[in-house]
């Protein structure tokens, strides 16, 4: 039977670098719904042509075709024995959409590992992002501060604050991201698939952690 992995957590918890953990562990690809989007909408398939339509008007992409693009992604070859789906499902309607779905490739979500970190820690951790215009290099105040206040150490060029990285914005997402993901955290709890995980640790806890309750393969 396939695998598959439910990774949750908000804006700042580390998501990426946990990913990368339970990829590994598992011998899994790591699938983003957000990478499946730009792919599709980049490559103007049908599916990308429809989805672009909705996001043009300011609306929300239907289920369905989210679901199909998904189908999609997962029928490729490297998800022959499972994958770990990040950003996918959104709510407890999707949840309940892609247990239909993976029983059809007889497939099955094992684990929702759910990365919790409290908002003014995430507030301090996107907060203090800083951006260099010339290339894209992060520094953080706190975590990875340049060595000359404003100025990129690698090429000198000038940091500025991304509107993304401000704090009303990035509280706005915090907010927005716990009210939409409280039902589906419900909902794998009922189903006790859910392990709650501290995202407020050093990034070597938290891996350490995550790695005490992934299933060996």
């Amino acid at each position: 039977m396939r695998e598959f992995v439910v990774l949750l957590g908000p804006p700042g918890a580390g998501k990426g670098t946990q990913a990368k953990v339970i990829s590994d562990r598992m011998h899994l690809p790591h699938i983003s719904s957000g990478d499946i989007f730009r792919e599709n909408i980049k490559n103007q398939t049908e599916l990308g042509k429809l989805a672009s339509d909705y996001m043009s008007r300011g609306e929300l992409v239907p289920d369905d075709v989210t679901i199909r693009m998904i189908m999609e992604r997962l029928a490729r070859p490297d998800c022959a024995d499972g994958a770990l789906l990040d950003g996918f499902p959104r709510t407890p309607a999707q949840a309940k959409a892609l247990d239909e779905m993976l029983k059809t490739i007889d497939g099955r979500v094992v684990m929702v590992p759910y990365i919790m970190v409290p908002e003014e820690t995430l507030l301090e951790r996107l907060t203090g992002r800083w951006t260099c215009r010339a290339n894209g290099h992060i520094f953080h105040e706190k975590f990875n501060p340049p060595q000359h206040a404003g100025r990129c150490d690698i090429d000198g060029s000038e940091l500025y604050q991304r509107d993304d990285d401000k704090a009303e914005t990035v509280s706005r997402r915090i907010r927005v991201y716990m009210d939409q993901t409280a039902p589906l955290i419900t909902y794998y709890r009922e189903c006790c698939l859910l392990q709650e995980i501290d995202g407020s640790q050093s990034i070597d806890n938290v891996t350490k952690s995550l790695l005490s309750v992934l299933p060996e393969k």
